[in-house]
């Protein structure tokens, strides 16, 4: 029995895109060990400067969060915030790396909570 020929031309394609794939993945991650200190430090120092800043401007000024992620600066676009009323402090996380806290006190305003490692 002879094969198809669409059958023929399909499979090479597959195989063709799922090696691109695989290879695109490979690169990105010899890229991210590579540079893995340059990438924590980013991470930390986004972090911890959008937790700061956000908590200021949240518990400090009084605005929404919301309207506090305005204040991130450009490049940190991945980091998130979170905030918790109950203990008037706003989490910072940047993906898969590091995350921060800032939390208000009376008489010191918005405070880092200590880093780990």
């Amino acid at each position: 029995m002879a094969k198809s020929p669409a059958r023929a031309i399909t499979r090479p394609r597959r195989r063709w895109g799922l090696w691109l794939l695989a290879i695109i993945a490979l690169v990105v991650g010899a890229a991210a060990f590579t540079f893995r200190s340059e990438i924590n430090g980013y991470g930390s120092v986004s972090a911890a400067y959008s937790a700061r800043v956000a908590c200021s401007c949240r518990y400090v000024a009084g605005r929404p969060l919301d309207d506090c992620a305005k204040d991130k600066l450009a490049g940190m676009e991945a980091v998130t915030l979170v905030e918790d009323d109950e203990t008037k402090s706003v989490t910072a996380r940047f993906p898969l790396v590091a995350s921060a806290t800032a939390t208000w006190r009376r008489g010191y305003g918005c405070v880092l909570e200590p880093w780990e490692g």
